[in-house]
């Protein structure tokens, strides 16, 4: 089946207004530096899952001294990342390349580090991609994402009205079952940490500046009924993530050594 792009225009400007210029996930360089916290990446060669539009990408490139390979389903995203790339003088450092749902379309062991902020999110069969990267990555080398997940349980009214005003697709897991995916993969050393509470924090000041200094902005930029949308949205994400259903983490996990 065809992928179907969801990152609209506006959503992505949206994201840009909150996140950070060319961020489509929370936290910009700092989540960058949490992905990759204790993993030496100078001269290492970094694919990026979900890449989006490059910015996490550069900042690999720029402050970590890695050579990053970055793909997405959506090529509109990868259109922007590559121009971004040109502007920046990045574009032998910082590749990118649209890809379709299924194998990843690379050779066993060719990257030292894989990373992915928010992508797992979206995909249903974590075991297929988990087994993708173990099988490109390099032995030692290290898998390292952060993911929007869920708690136990079945799926409030609240969560699902989120669901529709987010109008993405979301295959959300528990903290403790990605950990055990990314085991049960092969890789060792697997460890998580649960980013809820800075992100609860995150989401309410972000809401608080949509509704507020930033709304002229964003009506400005997509205009009344999209920002009115996004406003809405937002206040609903701060009501599951202060109920607890809707969660954050990080999971990082290495390939053995052969």
């Amino acid at each position: 089946m065809a992928h179907e792009d969801e990152y609209h225009a506006n959503q992505v400007t949206m994201l840009e207004l909150i996140w950070g210029k060319g961020y489509m996930a929370p936290g910009g360089p700092g989540n960058v530096a949490k992905l990759l916290n204790g993993i030496g990446t100078h001269g290492k060669r970094v694919l990026d899952i979900g890449c989006g539009i490059g910015e996490p990408a550069f900042e690999m490139a720029l402050t970590h001294g890695a050579d990053v390979v970055g793909i997405d389903l959506e090529a509109p995203l990868i259109e922007r990342a590559r121009n971004a790339a040109a502007e920046l003088g990045l574009d032998t450092q910082c590749t990118f390349r649209t890809v379709e749902v299924g194998p990843l379309p690379f050779p066993d062991e060719c990257f030292d580090i894989i990373v992915s902020s928010g992508a797992f999110t979206q995909i249903k069969d974590k075991t297929a991609i988990l087994s993708e990267a173990y099988r490109v990555l390099r032995p030692d080398g290290y898998l390292s994402c952060y993911d929007w997940l869920k708690s136990d349980g079945e799926f409030s009214d609240d969560m699902r009205y989120w669901f529709e005003l987010e109008g993405l697709t979301y295959a959300l897991e528990t903290l403790d079952g990605y950990r055990d995916l990314v085991a049960s993969t092969g890789f060792v050393d697997v460890v998580t940490q649960d980013a809820t509470a800075w992100y609860r924090a995150e989401a309410r000041r972000e809401y608080e500046l949509m509704a507020g200094d930033v709304n002229p902005r964003m009506v400005e930029l997509m205009g009344q009924a999209d920002a009115d949308h996004f406003v809405e949205d937002w206040r609903q994400m701060v009501v599951v993530i202060d109920k607890g259903e809707m969660l954050q983490g990080y999971c990082r996990g290495r390939r053995p050594a052969e």
